[in-house]
């Protein structure tokens, strides 16, 4: 089992900065590929960047791209997401998850096997 708690969310302005942390516990990062997920109001749940287990690799959804950067400290155990230049359609909870996957991170969400409770950003004009 492995416990994730999302933290770094609030209200900001658009063209602002905000940056997520994702903070694991009940085993090691290490063996899990991490994902960070959104969903706004009245809309589906989306995803918005992974990181594999060892960096190699990430991905990220075509509307964060060049803006936001997802890295991950094994020894701490955390997994962390910096947003640049938000935009009120960056407005959404914004959800950890962690995959039990030794591949390339994953973009479905059906993959991940363990989620955080969200943390709120909203961006305002």
């Amino acid at each position: 089992q492995v416990q994730l708690v999302e933290s770094g969310g609030g209200l900001v302005q658009a063209g602002g900065s905000l940056s997520l942390s994702c903070a694991a516990s009940g085993r090691a990062l290490i063996f899990y590929a991490m994902g960070w997920f959104r969903q706004a109001p009245g809309k589906e749940r989306e995803f918005v960047a992974a990181i594999g287990r060892d960096s190699s690799a990430t991905s990220y959804a075509d509307s964060v791209k060049g803006r936001f950067t997802i890295s991950r400290d094994n020894a701490k155990n955390t997994v962390s997401l910096q947003m640049l230049n938000l935009k009120p359609e960056d407005t959404a909870v914004y959800f950890c998850a962690a995959d039990f996957y030794r591949g390339p991170p994953r973009t479905v969400q059906d993959e991940y096997d363990y989620w955080g409770q969200g943390t709120q950003v909203t961006v305002s004009s």
